[in-house]
């Protein structure tokens, strides 16, 4: 089974990399199901309505989230009803939404479970030994199961990189933005990156305009972040996973830059 999981979606700039990078690449690779993160893709914050139905219009399936989940008041309006939409897992129970959920492509099942770190991120419920939870709950319905940790530290992501290997299929880190060279197969059978990288303006920081970033570390003063403008990339990484075992044969990080 061949998945494609793209990176964090920034703005306009990312939903026109998905527009017009997407379908060639879903036949280029001949992939099964696409997967993305979806916590950017309003604006540089949060989801609407709108915009996911926008994404999924354009070939993604499945959306993952991030601490910038609730950023927009309209994701309060259609998260506990949208089946193809998770956010991170370890937020406190009563949060809204659920933390993992399934797709179903060639009569098999695909579990996607969101986790967000903690390390210079806010502190939610733990997600080493809670990801142990989910994932046992999970697994009574599939053995192929995709992770999604958005967190900032490497350490952090390395961690559980190590700590699931063998009982998924796939640890995919984002939210830093930009793409890891240490795309791999861990020693039990699970697929591994750092970070998968963003889809969005490639010549920016992170997503925002050069020149705003520069000036906040010249000057130390607060800026309004505006995206940048200029070359699109899709950053992504293509999965090619045992459907009997759930474990990972190949993992391959793709990266698709062109004008705007």
């Amino acid at each position: 089974m061949h998945i494609l999981f793209i990176g964090d979606i920034v703005g306009k700039p990312g939903r026109e990399a998905i527009k017009r990078f997407l379908k060639p690449l879903q036949e280029k690779h001949q992939i099964d199901v696409t997967i993305a993160n979806g916590e950017n893709a309003a604006a540089g914050k949060g989801l609407t309505k709108e915009i996911a139905d926008e994404l999924y219009a354009n070939g993604i399936e499945f959306l993952t989230m991030g601490n910038h989940v609730w950023d927009q008041r309209d994701i309060m309006n259609f998260i506990d009803r949208e089946s193809r939409l998770i956010r991170p897992a370890n937020y406190p129970v009563g949060a809204p939404g659920q933390g993992h959920g399934f797709i179903r492509t060639k009569g098999k099942k695909i579990g996607v479970l969101n986790l967000s770190g903690r390390v210079f991120l806010p502190s939610l419920d733990d997600p080493f030994s809670g990801a142990i939870r989910w994932i046992n709950q999970i697994k009574q319905e599939t053995s192929i199961i995709i992770v999604d940790f958005h967190a900032e530290a490497t350490s952090e992501k390395v961690a559980m990189g190590w700590f699931l290997d063998g009982k998924v299929s796939a640890v995919i880190g984002t939210h830093t933005h930009i793409q890891t060279a240490d795309a791999r197969l861990l020693d039990q059978g699970t697929a591994y990156i750092t970070d998968v990288g963003m889809t969005g303006p490639r010549d920016s920081v992170l997503g925002v305009k050069k020149e705003i970033i520069i000036n906040r570390f010249l000057t130390q003063l607060p800026a309004k972040f505006e995206l940048a403008n200029g070359p699109i990339q899709l950053n992504a990484v293509v999965l090619d996973i045992d459907e009997e075992t759930g474990k990972a044969r190949r993992i391959e990080a793709i990266q698709v830059t062109g004008e705007k």
